[in-house]
């Protein structure tokens, strides 16, 4: 059987098991990531800390470790066995979250937090090179979108179980039960995934070589089309997560919501709409950009334009359900970048270098977004209090409105550049540049 009769058959019954257990270990790791966004009330209750610490341990502190980190073991694992390492990280991160729930003070809680980031590091890139050599171009954007479904069904479970146990019980429970599982899942999941064959669904030539550490950094930032996906992703993330780390908070504090509220109707709201909204763009991604890439960057662009007044709607409703039916908008908009983003740059690198690309990626937009979004609303918020002791969190969380027009102008160049390639040079689908 030639490659391109393998490149062009469905995928079988194992790609189909590796995925569904890829995105399992997705959930736990966004789960566990987001207890601590969830859980924020009764932390700050407990351990007596600011917004300001709040948003620095998980954001700076965090990301930290998780963006650097991400780099060397990308390189390890574009050279090692990808399925193995992923079930160490995954073990690592799920010990960490257990340490997280037996924390007494704000520092211990803060190097449990470091360590989870430094478990994470290892999760998502060997898992986006692993679907690429599962599925065949032109069904990864809609593989790559199922996966992407783990960060709302592990915030939406997170919100549900998180919420309910801690109002039951106490918040440290949540960490505790949620690491456990996690330790369990590493296990079988290396159990019944198997390595795949780098690079066997793409053209012959891209998988006879071996990448050097340095020529693929040098390649990621020398290309601009896969610097401004990083960088409009980075934009985008940082009203995500700087959103997202408080959103609890917010609607607790100052909306009114109580915890058994929460549970149900803000995990609704992130299931419907995030969830609904990467599964949706994942299957327009590969729809789309079989016409031209440009889709790549245009659709994040145009769901971030409509996702702007939608989200002023968000922080300025007078109550928790008004806000909750405005806060389905940008929930469903604000996440078209992710699958493709993803996708444009297992495209467009060879597959020897699809971990430590997928890595650089993480590490761009992940130190803007995640490290520098929740640290930024955490402080204005700290900041706006002396005037608006009330509603600070409101006040910080406008000024997350710009972002929106800075990550639409670089989705904008972005389509810009790869519209003036495309007219440039034919390109052949699934084939390395």
């Amino acid at each position: 059987m030639t490659q391109a009769t393998v490149a062009s058959a469905p995928p079988g019954v194992r790609a189909w098991v590796a995925l569904g257990m890829l995105c399992f270990i997705y959930v736990l790791n966004f789960l566990d990531r987001q207890l601590l966004a969830i859980l924020a009330k009764p932390i700050q209750d407990t351990l007596h800390v600011s917004d300001s610490q709040l948003g620095l341990i998980g954001g700076l502190y965090f990301a930290m470790f998780y963006c650097f980190i991400a780099i060397p073991v990308g390189w390890l694992a574009d050279h090692t066995n990808r399925v193995k390492l992923l079930a160490f990280a995954c073990a690592l991160w799920s010990a960490a979250t257990v340490a997280s729930g037996l924390s007494r003070t704000y520092p211990q809680l803060a190097i449990a937090r470091m360590t989870v980031g430094i478990g994470e590091a290892g999760g998502v890139p060997p898992s986006y090179a692993i679907i690429s050599d599962y599925f065949p171009p032109g069904r990864r954007g809609t593989a790559l979108g199922i996966y992407n479904l783990g960060p709302p069904i592990g915030m939406a479970l997170g919100i549900a179980f998180g919420a309910s146990i801690a109002a039951a019980y106490s918040w440290r429970y949540a960490f505790i039960v949620l690491g456990a599982i996690g330790i369990v899942a590493s296990l079988a999941f290396l159990l019944s995934v198997r390595e795949p064959r780098r690079g066997g669904l793409d053209a012959a030539t891209a998988a006879t070589s071996k990448a050097g550490f340095r020529e693929t950094l040098k390649m990621f930032f020398t290309r601009p089309e896969l610097l401004l996906a990083a960088l409009g992703s980075g934009a985008t993330q940082f009203i995500t997560y700087g959103l997202g780390n408080f959103t609890t908070l917010f609607l607790m504090r100052e909306k009114g919501m109580q915890l058994g509220d929460v549970a149900v109707w803000y995990a609704l709201v992130v299931a419907l709409g995030m969830g609904g909204g990467i599964y949706v763009s994942g299957r327009m991604v590969d729809r789309f950009t079989r016409r031209s890439k440009t889709w790549y960057a245009l659709l994040p662009a145009a769901s971030l334009t409509l996702a702007v007044p939608l989200y002023l709607a968000f922080v300025w409703a007078p109550s928790w359900p008004l806000a909750m039916l405005f806060l389905l908008g940008p929930s469903f908009l604000n996440y078209f970048y992710l699958t493709s983003a993803v996708t444009l740059v297992q495209q467009e690198v060879r597959p020897d270098q699809r971990v430590m690309s997928g890595a650089l990626l993480l590490l761009v937009m992940n130190f803007i977004g995640l490290g520098l979004g929740p640290t930024y609303v955490g402080a204005a918020s700290d900041w706006f209090r002396a005037s608006h002791p009330h509603n600070s969190l409101q006040m910080a969380l406008y000024t997350l409105s710009p972002f929106y027009v800075l990550a639409i102008v670089l989705f904008l160049w972005l389509a810009r550049v790869l519209l003036r390639r495309e007219n440039r040079t034919p390109v052949i689908e699934g084939a390395a540049p």
